[in-house]
């Protein structure tokens, strides 16, 4: 395959977003490539309460679905708010992020992103605290994510305004 057809065959997917994974072992070239070829998409947002099932039933709509990966807390194995989801084909995924991304499931606006690819061990939350790092000190009380950041101590902020 040439270098020109490359971008003819992709101009019709779903746009990848500017973010990378961190942890993803090789370049970004090559992240990007994995990228442009998944088939896996990494679901955000979830309430911790939502469940496997519910997922597939809405995933499904979009095309067969392989298998799905709930993102557990380290520390805990419960649920943190964001799974994998993996089509068997690249044409289900896109149908995936092109209709589902910014849904309602389980009363929250869920996102979807490319993923490069599971492997073991992304099931898990990076936060400090064994969740997602994005709970860690969230101040707004959110019952669908556990309440508050599990990091953050709402009566340190009452100190600092002197009320207590």
């Amino acid at each position: 395959m040439s270098d020109l057809t490359i971008p003819f065959l992709y101009q019709k997917s779903i746009a990848l977003s500017s973010y990378r994974d961190r942890q993803f072992r090789g370049s970004e070239g090559e992240q990007d490539k994995k990228l442009l070829t998944s088939t896996t998409l990494y679901v955000g947002n979830l309430s911790f309460f939502t469940t496997e099932e519910q997922i597939h039933e809405l995933f499904s709509r979009a095309g067969d679905v392989k298998r799905i990966i709930m993102g557990l807390d380290k520390t805990t194995k419960t649920p943190c708010g964001f799974c994998f989801v993996e089509y068997y084909t690249r044409q289900d995924a896109e149908q995936g992020m092109r209709y589902i991304n910014q849904t309602r499931l389980d009363d929250r606006i869920i996102r979807t992103d490319w993923d490069a690819g599971f492997i073991d061990g992304r099931q898990y939350g990076r936060g400090r605290s064994g969740g997602q790092v994005r709970d860690e000190y969230r101040k707004d009380y959110d019952p669908g994510r556990g309440g508050f950041g599990k990091r953050y101590n709402p009566s340190m902020e009452m100190d600092k305004a002197g009320l207590v």
